[in-house]
Formats: C-alpha cells, structure tokens, sequence
C-alpha cells in the first residue's frame, strides 16, 4: 500500500526519484515494469499488476459504447512502461510533463494501489476542494454504501 505526500523534483532529463518507501512495493515480484499514466490534471505510477487490472476493466465495457472508445485511447495512448533504474528514478516523457503541467517541483502522494505525481498547486486545490465539500462526500459515499 502506498501511503504518504511527499515533494520531490523532476531533473533537466525528466527524471523523478520514486520516494524510497515506494520503491520496494512498485516493483515488487513484478516481471514487467510500472506504468506511468496520463490522468485528467495529474499523472499515476501503477505496479505492474495493479495497471493490468485496470487495464483489464477498461476492455470489459463495450467496445461499442463512445465513452469506453475515449477512455480507452485516452489511457493506451497515455502510458508508457516506466523501469525504475538503479537510482531509483523513472523517466517522464515530455508529452507527460506538459499534459499534467509538471516543472521542476512536484508533489509524489501515495494514493494506496498507486502513486500520483501533481503539480504543486493543482495539488493543493484539489485537497482544497475535498476539504470544501468533506461532508458531503462522506454522506454521498455513505449512501452508497462505501467507506
């Protein structure tokens, strides 16, 4: 489970350090490596298992329905396989940066089967925003009978 906020920097090559508590379950047991993806204003770092599974998800809706068409293009042509080197870093494409507005600083959350990379302030107004409407989440989600 991946847990934590941490703010990290991406270097001049696009290189992002994975928090060293990270590290270990994103690559864990895994033959093929982590997959980096789009999302709609932030980035995801998926193990390789759990993006499979998402994965899995998006092909089992109907390949006729318009949403599940964008969906899908959205997110294959948004992800690339991400190795961790040996320093711990993984690469984020140019296209990747610009899509999720990503300069030098960032902000790496543990989101429990996934990492997100924000920009600082994108991040900050989403927290904003839950903080905002915290109880009405809670009843909307309570109703429906999650958490």
């Amino acid at each position: 489970m991946f847990r934590g906020r941490f703010d990290h920097t991406i270097d001049a090559k696009g290189r992002l350090s994975v928090p060293r508590v990270f590290r270990g379950e994103l690559v864990a047991g895994e033959d093929s490596p982590p997959m980096l993806v789009n999302n709609k204003d932030h980035l995801e770092l998926y193990p390789a298992e759990v993006w499979s599974t998402v994965e899995q998800k998006l092909l089992s809706k109907s390949s006729l329905d318009p949403d599940a068409q964008s969906l899908r293009l959205f997110f294959a042509s948004g992800s690339v396989p991400a190795p961790v080197d040996t320093q711990g870093r993984v690469n984020v494409p140019g296209f990747m940066r610009d899509h999720a507005s990503l300069d030098n600083k960032v902000i790496v959350a543990g989101v429990y089967d996934h990492i997100e990379i924000w920009n600082p302030s994108r991040f900050e107004e989403k927290q904003a925003n839950t903080i905002h409407d915290f109880d009405a989440i809670q009843r909307r989600l309570d109703q429906a009978g999650g958490a």
